[in-house]
């Protein structure tokens, strides 16, 4: 799917895209996920029964939509970041084509040490739980607030160890002028890019872990979220405002999900319970997000 993606972005060059091309694209990435979820079901019942397959398959559909839900909370801040750069939207699509590739290295880095992790140290589940409370609380506490680029550490250095053009060159991340190389902001764009990915990878992948210890379904089902990232960005940063109850609704599942990993020695909630709960929040906050018009933002 990536390789289509990268043929595609090739054939139609640089270009604006449309929300409903972007619409189009989000369907799609959801219908593909849904797909595989179908295939694994068929596959596992034919190799272990139907048991097996029920609970494998709805432990992806859970975790599938615990990190589009979460993914949904990183594509805000790559509106914040492209906006503050003052990106076209038809320079956008390829740095964030490479974001999704770098969160998808990140993630299986990411997955892989918690996995062994978990093989190793049966109480690194409660550090995960407490982690996961404590970044609820804190998304609860920033959301709606405005980030501050202009004093951002990392943005503050590149520039003091970087040439960086004044201007874009097309969507060229460097350029050679009279012999000495320059980055272009377009550069700066994506090492942001890059890192709210990382950050964001640190957040949610404990997350999945309270649903599954399984790693081909955690990997799985972070790699069909991140997916459909880019079309969801380009789908949602004209209407970002209307979704600002969402962040409220993310700080909630993500407590939840800490809460369940903090208690599951004394009490296992199911599955099914959990991806019911995961969706009735994430539609809840949308719909009330939708219904109700944003506060002043404060920074």
């Amino acid at each position: 799917m990536l390789a289509a993606d990268f043929v595609l972005l090739k054939a139609q060059g640089t270009h604006r895209v449309t929300v409903k091309e972007a619409a189009t694209w989000s369907v799609i990435w959801i219908l593909v996920a849904m797909g595989f979820a179908v295939w694994l079901w068929l596959h596992l019942t034919e190799l272990h029964g139907r048991e097996v397959a029920n609970a494998k398959t709805v432990q992806f559909i859970t975790g599938y939509f615990i990190e589009k839900g979460l993914a949904m909370e990183n594509v805000f801040v790559w509106i914040t970041i492209f906006s503050y750069f003052a990106i076209p939207l038809e320079y956008q699509k390829r740095v964030l084509l490479y974001g999704v590739i770098g969160a998808i290295v990140m993630r299986a880095i990411l997955i892989d040490l918690g996995a062994v992790l978990i093989q190793s140290f049966d109480w690194i589940f409660y550090v995960f739980g407490a982690f996961l409370v404590f970044t609820g609380i804190k998304m609860f506490f920033f959301t709606g607030k405005q980030s501050d680029l202009e004093n951002n550490a990392l943005l503050r250095w590149l520039r003091r160890h970087m040439k960086v053009t004044t201007g874009l060159e097309g969507e060229k991340f460097f350029v050679v002028k009279q012999g000495v190389k320059y980055a272009t902001p377009l550069f700066l764009v994506l090492v942001l890019v890059e890192v709210s990915d990382l950050i964001f990878a640190v957040d949610s992948i404990p997350a999945i872990f309270a649903v599954t210890s399984d790693p081909f379904i955690v990997f799985t089902a972070n790699v069909f979220a991140i997916l459909g990232l880019r079309a969801m960005y380009f789908l949602l940063a004209d209407m970002a405002d209307r979704f600002h109850l969402l962040g409220y609704g993310l700080a909630l599942i993500v407590t939840l999900v800490g809460v369940k990993m903090l208690i599951m020695e004394f009490h296992k909630i199911p599955i099914p319970w959990m991806l019911a709960t995961v969706l009735s929040i994430l539609v809840l906050s949308i719909v009330a997000g939708m219904s109700r018009p944003p506060l002043p933002k404060s920074t």
